[in-house]
């Protein structure tokens, strides 16, 4: 199948998904997550009706950028991201969606405030609570955010989660429903500089479990491009 009739196929399910829930499928975003799929792909999954792209790497986002590769859609950044790449980033995206510890959200502050724009972010929970993923954790975000006003060249636009590899079929569900409850809590409390309109969760193998438990955004590689051939990374 192509990438256009793959994004179909996604969407279809996320209608179902939405109905079954009782949501409105136009308040999930699906965002294509770019990692080692080169411009063109990324250009046919814009075509097909992606609402954002996402990028893992900050020297792929650098690349494909030049190439023009994101025109017609927003880019995010959903990867790891290092301090002394910040500069790379800040700017040049329209969300970073993996803030996931302070001295990270310090460095976005300082890069933003040279570059005298807003950045919007969200802020990466470890809802799993996993030694061998970064994130906040759940019980830290709150305290964060009180604080948030500090960082005024930053806007949290909510949270993004990756939660622990499921061996079964809505074994995440426990944790969507954790993050949606931790979004509900954060909006009632009406931070400065926050607005709880994105909670990104759910990928190509649980994202239906996801928008069942309110994800407003899902991110989906394999499922749209097929299997990353990760024998390319030797080579680059």
């Amino acid at each position: 199948m192509s990438i256009a009739e793959n994004i179909a196929a996604i969407r279809a399910r996320m209608d179902a998904a939405a109905a079954a829930a009782g949501r409105d499928p136009k308040d999930i975003l699906l965002c294509a997550a770019t990692k080692m799929n080169g411009a063109d792909a990324v250009r046919q999954a814009i075509a097909g009706g992606v609402d954002c792209c996402g990028e893992n790497r900050v020297q792929e986002l650098v690349q494909k950028s030049a190439e023009n590769a994101y025109e017609g859609a927003p880019v995010h950044f959903i990867g790891v991201l290092q301090t002394n790449k910040v500069k790379q980033v800040v700017g040049r995206v329209d969300l970073i969606q993996s803030v996931d510890r302070m001295n990270l959200l310090e460095a976005i502050q300082k890069e933003a405030a040279k570059q005298a724009l807003t950045q919007d972010i969200l802020l990466e929970v470890n809802i799993g609570g996993e030694e061998s993923k970064s994130g906040f954790s759940p019980s830290e975000v709150l305290p964060l955010l009180e604080h948030i006003s500090d960082f005024p060249n930053i806007r949290v636009r909510g949270l993004m989660a990756i939660p622990p590899i499921s061996q079964n079929p809505g074994d995440n569900r426990k944790f969507f429903q954790k993050m949606l409850q931790l979004s509900v809590d954060i909006t009632a409390k009406k931070y400065d500089n926050v607005t709880m309109d994105c909670l990104s969760m759910g990928m190509s193998d649980d994202y239906e479990d996801a928008i069942a438990c309110g994800s407003t955004m899902i991110r989906v590689g394999t499922a749209i491009f097929g299997a990353r051939d990760y024998a390319k990374l030797h080579h680059t």
